[in-house]
């Protein structure tokens, strides 16, 4: 009669299921860790949300301004609740720096990344031109904003405070374009501050007179004309 194989017993049985409880822990990991390196990064939801959210809030102060639209009208553009909309943006105040964020500051952060020493002043300032002109569509849709920001500007210093910022962070990076044209003799001895102020006149007042009358103004041909009858006066005579 045969004899069936001894069964281990007691501490040996113990040993035997840690060791295979071991074997099968450590491939799980292995798998689990190969798994998450395999796997592409996930993108970064926070930013795709204040976008979303920025979206609305442009959509919401189009149509019913500033003072009469509400965050539980931003909320519910966005279909997202009022508690997940304040965990990214605390008030309307916040909410406005962000638009008036994305409207001014895009075209300077494109800029300040471009080698301006390999240049003429000239191509210089035709470039940020070039710049402000990709955003000029933007910029129209948002003019009932653009113009509401313009009245809290006297009343709201938060406000006040972001368009100073934007207005110092336009006079930085166009001033030493034109300062640069004026030290090596391709603009004439002129102001650059003076030139800087010229310049944003130019586009500014050109974008308030498209309001006035749109049948007269084409915003983009007649910045461009403009800065280039600005060019030609501060350029030197030869």
């Amino acid at each position: 009669m045969q004899h069936d194989r001894a069964r281990p017993h007691g501490k040996t049985l113990d040993r035997i299921i840690l060791l295979e409880y071991t074997q099968i822990t450590d491939q799980s990991v292995i798998y689990i860790a190969s798994r998450e390196k395999s796997m592409s990064p996930r993108p970064n939801v926070s930013d795709e949300r204040k976008i979303q959210i920025i979206n609305a809030a442009e959509d919401v102060f189009t149509k019913k301004g500033f003072d009469e639209a509400r965050m539980d009208d931003i909320a519910e553009e966005t279909g997202l609740s009022k508690g997940t909309l304040y965990n990214y943006f605390k008030s309307k105040d916040d909410l406005i720096i962000a638009i008036l964020d994305r409207i001014f500051q895009r075209e300077f952060r494109a800029f300040e990344n471009i080698d301006l020493s390999t240049m003429s002043a000239t191509e210089g300032v035709s470039l940020f031109t070039d710049m402000v002109m990709k955003d000029i569509k933007l910029i129209l849709r948002l003019m009932p904003i653009a113009y509401e920001f313009l009245a809290l500007a006297f009343r709201n210093k938060i406000v006040q405070k972001a368009l100073k910022v934007y207005l110092n962070h336009y006079m930085d990076v166009f001033i030493p374009i034109v300062q640069r044209g004026i030290d090596t003799g391709e603009f004439r001895q002129v102001d650059a501050y003076e030139v800087g102020v010229a310049c944003g006149a130019i586009i500014e007042g050109t974008i308030l007179l498209w309001v006035y009358d749109k049948s007269l103004i084409e915003p983009e041909r007649h910045v461009r004309s403009g800065m280039k009858l600005l060019l030609e006066g501060v350029r030197a005579r030869r």
